[in-house]
């Protein structure tokens, strides 16, 4: 089996879990106690903060470890839009930050606040003047993650912060995904991480505020972690977060040569191998281990599946595979293909011969998902005329990537300049249409209003 899904969680490193076994018997008691026990655990907590701090670039006293990255986001944001509500009461984040920060910002702006979401480009980067065009003279808080963690693509933060550090404001920034691979650059005011991103436990995560920024927990308090984590401290997980975190970076110069090489292998041989995908995300400017694309006409849930069974472990941001039957906000707000979507996230240590193993089972498995829904055989009773020089293909009810995958099929029945009507009901047909348009050079005219869902007009070009 290969576990290609690292971007969600990274396996545990082995030095992680000696540290873990090891602190289990030595950090049990509790660290805010002067007997011999007590200062024992507080030796292993300073010296974790030590080891992170020194890792992410800052101040021990500037670090508190929290339950997990969710919470030091969460912490973060509410902790610095407090401290500084004399300034106002308005945040800034980009349109692809993790669910932890959207999930805080529509808290933020169902308490009153206003929210600016920072469009990106198709390879899903910001760009740093569009963030200083969002400041405005009450923005408390502006936030940015380090690198995506569906796509890999590398944030400009650095140029941002300074955008940010110019106005007077305080950039936090979601660093789950890049900071097993290096610090973050930049002058950034707050910092959120999570260990088991890393190869670290679950359970423990990272928040780290500036000397000098405004900030005021929120929530009930107590003495543990400066005030801004409360709580008796997972010692255990703590000590391998950091362990793991000295030790994954002294591997990170060798190994992301060596997953960039793998990553690169996959996003140059996949569209050669299978028909009609999209690779996506900044080809350049990304992390190391990520690489993902987009497969027309075909299931994202049976695909996903389909890939278990031959060994392969790994997610997706297609509609097809979540409950809510919305593609991932992050292929919506880039503009690119969402059906088929797969993201592979390569741990350290993957082999190349896994990766070779992947790339021959791919195309066969796509194939066999697109057979199974009937992508290469017309189907004619869906489609009807409406008038002479359009057709209508009614796909109500029917759920991605059906819509495209009737699309696709009657578009060579349509003369050039002629145009297709598709009547869809399913939330992804909005996003998968225009990228199928652009993929396949086709012109998408718009989409109308209709009773039931929408319809979405597309013109033949050739």
């Amino acid at each position: 089996m290969s576990y290609f899904d690292a971007a969600s969680a990274a396996p545990l490193h082995p030095v992680a879990r000696q540290a873990l076994t090891a602190s289990l018997d030595e950090g049990w008691a509790d660290p805010a106690r002067l007997y011999r026990e007590g200062r024992r655990a507080r030796l292993l907590l300073d010296a974790a903060r030590e080891a992170a701090a020194e890792a992410v670039g800052c101040r021990p006293d500037e670090l508190v470890f929290t339950p997990s990255g969710t919470r030091a986001v969460h912490s973060g944001i509410a902790g610095a839009l407090a401290g500084r509500r004399r300034a106002g009461h308005h945040l800034i984040v980009s349109a692809v930050e993790h669910s932890s920060v959207l999930h805080a910002a529509e808290a933020h702006h169902a308490g009153g606040g206003a929210v600016t979401e920072v469009a990106v480009d198709r390879t899903g980067a910001v760009s740093p003047s569009a963030y200083a065009e969002a400041l405005r003279p009450d923005t408390a808080l502006a936030c940015l993650q380090s690198a995506n963690h569906e796509v890999g693509t590398v944030q400009p933060v650095a140029e941002v912060a300074e955008a940010c550090r110019a106005a007077g404001v305080p950039l936090l920034v979601d660093a789950a995904q890049s900071l097993g691979w290096g610090p973050v650059e930049g002058d950034w005011s707050l910092l959120a991480a999570s260990a088991h991103k890393w190869g670290g436990p679950s359970g423990a995560g990272l928040l780290v505020v500036r000397k000098g920024v405004r900030f005021a927990p929120q929530g009930p308090r107590d003495e543990r972690e400066s005030g801004r984590a409360a709580g008796f401290e997972n010692l255990p997980a703590i000590v391998a977060a950091a362990a793991s975190l000295r030790a994954v970076r002294a591997e990170a110069a060798q190994e992301s040569v060596r997953l960039r090489e793998l990553t690169e292998r996959i996003r140059a041989r996949v569209p050669r191998l299978v028909p009609d995908v999209e690779v996506v995300g900044d080809p350049r400017r990304r992390l190391p281990g990520i690489v993902t694309f987009s497969c027309l006409y075909v299931d994202g849930e049976t695909l996903l599946h389909e890939l278990d069974r031959t060994g392969f472990s790994v997610s997706s941001g297609s509609s097809c595979t979540s409950s809510t039957l919305t593609p991932s906000h992050v292929l919506r707000a880039m503009g690119v293909l969402s059906e088929g979507n797969i993201r592979v996230s390569l741990p350290p240590g993957t082999r190349e011969e896994d990766v070779e193993r992947f790339l021959a089972v791919l195309p066969e498995v796509v194939a066999g998902v697109r057979e199974k829904l009937g992508a290469p055989v017309p189907v004619r009773e869906v489609v009807t005329r409406e008038r002479d020089e359009a057709l209508v293909v009614d796909a109500l009810g029917r759920r991605c990537p059906i819509p495209v995958i009737e699309l696709a099929k009657v578009i060579e029945d349509v003369p050039v300049g002629g145009t297709v009507r598709v009547l869809a009901d399913d939330e992804a047909a909005r996003l998968d249409i225009p990228a199928w348009c652009e993929m396949r050079g086709q012109e998408y005219v718009g989409e109308e209003p209709a009773d039931r869902g929408s319809v979405y007009v597309v013109r033949r070009t050739g």
